[in-house]
């Protein structure tokens, strides 16, 4: 991927090259909303460009296919506000071989979302839907039985729980009550200020992140690089994985859904860094 990246870095300084002519369509891409899919992107396509590049405009870092600038699904210019961002774009659309998976370029899917908003919700609604994940967090509902996976439960989640509490002076909790735990409105609320901290295309990834993991409070253990993606994805499944080791892996498909949330997660994970100013993020980081 690196290799990739340098070349699209050299590329930029290179004079244009004769590009070889796309269908008039070339400038629509996936897009997809977190956690609804505002769009239904053709899964695959022919690849019809030769070379892809970044440029910087008036508005920020474009991507080029060829000789045409990528647009979204609403026909607005493809437009990213950092270059780091516009390379690992571009390098999602050079990897593709003779032809294009959509269904793989999720950061060119994030990207397509905060530029059209398709669900036109501004800053405010997107913390709001975020936070509300508290009330249904993966790692706050346990169970009584089988008594070894009320232990794992126990051993692998509750010290995400502390340190979130410690980390955002908070207090959360946990619950076998299929209501779940009672999260104090105080700590909604620390939540909300932290999240206001980020703009909307961070947001955009933060809630699409959470929405893999089905979690807030490991999606922001992940974000401020308390738990790897590995981990992370590990303990969002951890009743599908306890459940695995006694009854056994069904062939290929348990395989391909962890590589998927996996390259989901991690996609994720990479655009709201990418996406969040360097002052911001090593602000976040001095706090731990």
């Amino acid at each position: 991927m690196w290799r990739g990246c340098r070349r699209l870095w050299w590329a930029r300084s290179q004079p244009a090259r004769l590009p070889r002519t796309p269908p008039a369509d070339a400038g629509s891409g996936p897009v997809g909303s977190c956690g609804r899919r505002a769009y239904a992107p053709p899964t695959e396509r022919k690849r019809f460009y030769q070379n892809v590049s970044i440029s910087q405009g008036e508005g920020g870092f474009e991507i080029n296919l060829d000789h045409r600038k990528l647009k979204t699904p609403q026909a607005k210019l493809f437009t990213v506000p950092s270059e780091a961002l516009a390379i690992a774009v571009a390098t999602e659309w050079d990897s593709q071989k003779d032809t294009i998976k959509f269904y793989t370029m999720h950061l060119t899917t994030l990207c397509n979302t905060a530029l059209d908003n398709p669900t036109q919700r501004n800053k405010t609604q997107l913390i709001r839907a975020a936070v509300k994940f508290l009330e249904t967090d993966t790692v706050c509902y346990r169970v009584e039985e089988p008594p070894a996976l009320a232990e794992l439960q126990k051993n692998e989640w509750d010290p995400v729980i502390t340190w979130a509490e410690k980390r955002y002076n908070v207090t959360i909790g946990s619950s076998t009550s299929i209501l779940g735990p009672n999260i104090p409105a105080s700590t909604k609320e620390t939540f909300v200020s932290h999240l206001a901290s980020y703009n909307m295309w961070a947001l955009q990834g933060i809630e699409f992140v959470i929405t893999q993991l089905k979690s807030l409070i490991l999606s922001m253990s992940l974000i401020d690089r308390h738990i790897t993606v590995e981990k992370a994805v590990l303990l969002s499944r951890l009743e599908e994985e306890y459940q695995i080791r006694r009854w056994g892996n069904v062939e290929w498909a348990h395989d391909y859904d962890l590589c998927e949330l996996r390259a989901r997660t991690a996609a994720g994970t990479l655009f709201v860094h990418l996406c969040s100013e360097s002052s911001s993020v090593k602000h976040k980081l001095l706090q731990d």
